[in-house]
């Protein structure tokens, strides 16, 4: 390796340390979140569009009776639904929500998600 490529490498590789990794897809440029990631037939899949120090933002798709079962994370998460219908229960409540809806799942609760129908979202943590 040259001694310009290894000085470039480095400065990229510290770069992405201090400001993260962001998806190419929407780096600078116009995207439709739904059409950044595909149903699969009877799973959970996801794309992790932002990833920082500070902050996470990661599409899912899940197809028809998919679901995370129950867990809490250290920090406070927003689920937005793009398409379809889910039921987030949080503490052992049921929350039902449809495209467009948004909620809050506060740091250090169980929840868990479940689609009622397929649908996608967008979760976004904060790590603050």
């Amino acid at each position: 390796m040259s001694k310009a490529c290894s000085h470039k490498c480095t400065a990229a590789a510290q770069a992405d340390q201090q400001h993260g990794h962001v998806d190419d897809a929407v780096l600078g440029t116009p995207a439709t979140l739904g059409a950044l990631l595909d149903y699969q037939p009877h799973a959970v899949v996801s794309r992790t569009l932002v990833e920082t120090a500070g902050c996470t933002v990661t599409l899912f798709a899940f197809d028809a009776d998919q679901s995370l079962s129950e867990h809490s994370a250290p920090f406070h998460a927003m689920v937005q639904l793009l398409d379809g219908r889910a039921t987030i229960s949080i503490g052992g409540t049921p929350h039902a929500l449809a495209a467009g809806g948004v909620i809050v799942m506060p740091a250090n609760v169980p929840h868990a998600v479940r689609a009622q129908s397929q649908f996608k979202m967008l979760l976004t943590m904060a790590r603050a």
